[in-house]
């Protein structure tokens, strides 16, 4: 059952989730000039070395860790269907919940700055990654039907 293709939506909306550790959400251009980078450890200045960090995003490094941890629980737990769409649902809400904190962060942090924001495309990648787990969710309902269906004829 590892090799279905529910597994497959899940490896990916890992993958894209994990990729958010190492990628910009944001640049925020200051009011006198100085542009801001928004990444998984806050909002810092950018080009500058030891940086201080002007806004810490510790909640987001809490959801995306436990983002992390909940889809690769639930591509392991292929032998209980049911348990896996129940984890799989509970994670698409941190998920939808990450990249509305992402968000918020975005505009506090113009705001704090009194300046600009410009979002980049990585911002879509807990959205995208929530669809995924969805058409997972969809592919393991449907093993499941199976599986009592042949339950059924015996």
């Amino acid at each position: 059952m590892i090799q279905r293709i529910q597994t497959v939506y899940l490896l990916i909306a890992e993958i894209l989730i994990g990729a958010l550790f190492f990628v910009p959400f944001a640049e925020i251009a200051g009011k006198e000039g100085s542009i801001y980078r928004f990444d998984i450890k806050g909002i810092y200045l950018e080009g500058v070395q030891k940086s201080e960090i002007i806004y810490s995003s510790l909640p987001l490094v809490l959801l995306w860790a436990v983002s992390l941890i909940l889809i690769l629980i639930t591509i392991f737990l292929y032998k209980n269907r049911i348990l896996q769409m129940k984890i799989s649902t509970i994670n698409i809400f941190i998920l939808l919940g990450l990249g509305g904190l992402i968000f918020y962060y975005v505009w506090s942090g113009a705001k704090l700055l009194m300046g600009v924001y410009s979002l980049t495309i990585y911002l879509v990648f807990p959205v995208i990654a929530a669809i995924l787990i969805y058409l997972a969710i969809r592919a393991i309902s449907k093993d499941e039907e199976l599986v009592r269906s042949i339950d059924r004829i015996r």
